[in-house]
């Protein structure tokens, strides 16, 4: 009875190998699982991203849901320590746009993350590509460390939407009175308007901004005022 026991278990002694063999090669498999990487992102697990980066993972793997890089995850989720990592790999594309046409730098530009933003321009972080830029988001935001950096790294202040919309649109239809008057001193043009036909002293009224309304009012009367002393 006990030969017959102990042969009659031989099959499932192999099967238990087999299933120990497979657990000891897991944390292998799973530190180059990009889905494993991307929760480093977010919960700022500087440890798992190494990890799964030192397996020979791609930095700039593209999420399937979203269509984000781990870089701007770790930037909209304040996972700095992450974000260190990231922003030092020799071979992560500071650039990459998500599938909303985000940046990283757009993205610490809404967050007013000041220190995101200043690594991401001295590792090469584009500031004035078509489309919305990261002075819209900063003008949004009322992040002006982040819009005075972005012009100090020529950044246009003039940049103009898909819709037509600048970055002084921005910021007076969210009522962020410095960031208007730091974009008028350096030449926004006031007068421009989107192709709902709106300029950013509409914007300004519209969103019961009083004093930018007046501020930008002003500007206008006195460009009218010129341009009909010219003629």
């Amino acid at each position: 009875m006990a030969v017959t026991s102990i042969h009659s278990n031989r099959p499932m002694h192999f099967v238990l190998a087999f299933v120990l063999l497979c657990l000891l090669s897991f944390p292998a498999a799973h530190s180059s699982d990009s889905a494993s990487f991307f929760r480093a992102a977010e919960m700022d697990r500087p440890d798992v991203a190494e990890r799964y980066l030192k397996s020979g993972g791609d930095p700039n793997v593209i999420e399937p849901v979203r269509g984000n890089t781990a870089l701007i995850v770790a930037v909209e989720e304040g996972s700095m320590r992450v974000f260190n990592l990231l922003v030092n790999h020799a071979k992560v594309d500071v650039n990459m746009r998500a599938a909303n046409g985000n940046t990283a730098l757009m993205l610490a530009a809404w967050k007013s993350n000041t220190a995101a933003a200043r690594v991401l321009l001295e590792k090469g972080a584009k500031v004035s590509e078509p489309g919305w830029t990261a002075l819209h988001y900063a003008a949004a935001s009322g992040s002006e460390e982040i819009a005075k950096l972005l012009l100090q790294h020529k950044a246009k202040v003039d940049a103009r939407a898909p819709n037509g919309t600048t970055p002084l649109m921005m910021a007076a239809r969210s009522g962020h009175t410095k960031i208007a008057r730091l974009l008028l001193d350096n030449d926004a043009d006031v007068t421009l308007r989107n192709e709902w036909g709106m300029g950013a002293v509409d914007f300004a009224r519209d969103n019961n901004h009083s004093s930018i309304e007046k501020s930008l009012q002003s500007r206008l009367d006195k460009i009218e005022a010129y341009e009909a002393m010219r003629r």
